[in-house]
């Protein structure tokens, strides 16, 4: 059964960095697009970034430039580095892996990012 853990996330203050860490098991991170979504308070879910089966990457406009998704094949892990971090930033950011079909749809449990001023 695919499971997907993040960890990383916490407090940090404006222009602060933080690193996620997304930890997948049942699945190869390299079979999937592995992306990383938010959701703030009063807000609906959104697409953050993610990476596909081949490498390549896409970015919501709000953050290109300030976060970098990538993976690491050995390990079975997606990071999220996040640099420059405005208190709109501030959401339960979760990792999903999905592929072709609906069934292969997976999230994990989220992880806090507060952004504050």
């Amino acid at each position: 059964q695919v499971k997907l853990v993040e960890s990383g996330g916490g407090l940090v203050q404006a222009g602060g960095s933080l690193s996620l860490s997304c930890a997948a098991s049942g699945n190869a991170v390299s079979s999937y697009t592995m992306g990383w979504f938010r959701q703030a308070p009063g807000k609906q879910r959104e697409l953050v970034a993610y990476i596909a089966r081949d490498g390549s990457t896409n970015y919501a406009d709000s953050v290109k430039g300030r976060f970098t998704v990538s993976r690491d094949n050995a390990k079975n892990t997606v990071s999220l580095q996040m640099n420059s971090l405005k208190p709109e930033f501030t959401a339960v950011y979760y990792c999903r892996c999905w592929g072709i079909f609906k069934t292969n749809d997976y999230w994990g449990q989220g992880t806090q990012v507060t952004v504050s001023s």
